[in-house]
């Protein structure tokens, strides 16, 4: 199995490629099923979902592969549980997404566009940014209209995720 300690994850996007580093001493069975997801091909050919200016930028929905009317409730088929920590959520955070019971995070994730300390210890973060701040800016200024929900961060355009590979650092 990769070590988990040096693998780095690359999600290639329509608007560029980022790059995170994993946190598996603090959240190591989110990191590894993370890994296991991307190396499945999971994530390829989703799209960032929920755009929320100056917040995050949320994926990992496999209904975004195609603009499924319950975009925003999809996972792999299982929960995995929560590994709440004192890592902070700050811009760059990749953290998992999840509904309001605590375990139950399954394959969508959010990356922090500012601080948002308000869910920490609420929510599992395991990696940061460590390439491509500008990309992430970029996806983060996505216009956006109202979603299902009436929040106003559904995309008005596409921002497709071709890939997410693991490398080792």
């Amino acid at each position: 199995m990769a070590d988990l300690n040096s693998s780095i994850a690359v999600i290639t996007t329509d608007a560029g490629t980022m790059k995170l580093k994993f946190w598996p001493e603090v959240a190591p069975k989110t990191v590894e099923n993370f890994i296991k997801l991307a190396g499945e091909g999971f994530y390829d050919g989703t799209a960032f979902h929920r755009i929320v200016k100056g917040f995050m930028i949320q994926g990992g929905d496999p209904l975004s592969k195609e603009d499924h009317p319950q975009v925003g409730t999809g996972g792999p088929g299982y929960k995995i549980k929560a590994e709440f920590n004192d890592r902070p959520h700050v811009k760059g955070v990749i953290s998992m997404a999840r509904s309001q019971h605590p375990d139950s995070a399954g394959s969508q994730f959010f990356i922090c566009l500012a601080e948002a300390s308000f869910l920490d210890g609420q929510y599992t973060a395991f990696g940061e940014l460590i390439e491509g701040e500008d990309i992430l800016e970029n996806i983060g200024n996505t216009p956006t209209t109202m979603s299902n929900s009436g929040e106003r961060s559904k995309p008005e355009n596409r921002v497709g995720v071709k890939s997410i590979t693991i490398e080792q650092a």
